[in-house]
């Protein structure tokens, strides 16, 4: 039986290796800029109930919303400087920066891949900074 709290997505069989191919192919899917960005190529990497909380869009389940804002973002980021990646399991946590029109601005995501596909992803920066720097 499973104990965990509701509400939490529940364990895969996913290894940590598929886990590090899912991010890497998010990351070079944003990394692609405004010109290359393909939603479908996102969305195929997105589980499609996926679970996202950020600071300025809060708790939301569903990828479509994602992509819109994630299109948006890459709109804005001229850049963006992978500093640390870790892949435990079916987790893994990035560090970056990405490059806006007003300067830089730190990031940090946690996500939770199953099937391939990420299932849950956690973003964290400051919203203030973000939006003076010219974020969307």
């Amino acid at each position: 039986m499973d104990r965990r709290p509701s509400g939490r997505i529940p364990m895969t069989d996913t290894d940590a290796a598929t886990t590090k191919d899912t991010v890497r192919r998010y990351y070079a899917i944003l990394g692609a800029g405004a010109a290359g960005f393909d939603p479908d190529r996102l969305r195929a990497v997105l589980a499609p109930d996926l679970v996202f909380e950020g600071p300025i869009a809060g708790h939301r389940v569903g990828a479509e919303p994602f992509i819109a804002g994630a299109a948006g973002f890459v709109r804005a980021a001229r850049r963006i400087d992978l500093l640390h990646q870790l892949h435990v399991g079916e987790e893994a946590a990035a560090l970056y920066d990405a490059e806006l029109p007003g300067g830089a601005v730190r990031f940090a995501e946690f996500f939770r891949v199953g099937d391939g596909r990420i299932r849950s992803l956690r973003l964290l920066y400051d919203a203030a900074e973000f939006r003076a720097r010219g974020g969307r």
